[in-house]
C-alpha cells in the first residue's frame, strides 16, 4: 500500500500534543492591538484547544500522527 500524504494545510495549522489534543493559534492577532491593555494582549499570545468535536476530524485527517 502506498504511502498517504499529510494534507499541508492542516498541519501547518494545528499541533497535536502527547495527549491527542489539538492546539491552534488564537485569532485577532494581526492589527489594530496597540490600543489594547497589555492583558489582553498577552491573552491573545496564548495558544487555544480546537473544539473537541473538530479535534476528531483533523487528527483523522493526520495519517501519521505519532502513536496512531
Amino acid at each position: 500500500m502506498p504511502k498517504m500524504k499529510t494534507p499541508k494545510s492542516v498541519a501547518k495549522k494545528v499541533k497535536i500534543t502527547k495527549n491527542k489534543k489539538a492546539i491552534r493559534r488564537g485569532t485577532g492577532q494581526n492589527h489594530y492591538n496597540s490600543k489594547e491593555s497589555g492583558k489582553v494582549g498577552r491573552e491573545k499570545k496564548k495558544d487555544q484547544r480546537l473544539f473537541r468535536a473538530d479535534e476528531k476530524n483533523v487528527i483523522d485527517a493526520l495519517p501519521y500522527v505519532i502513536g496512531k
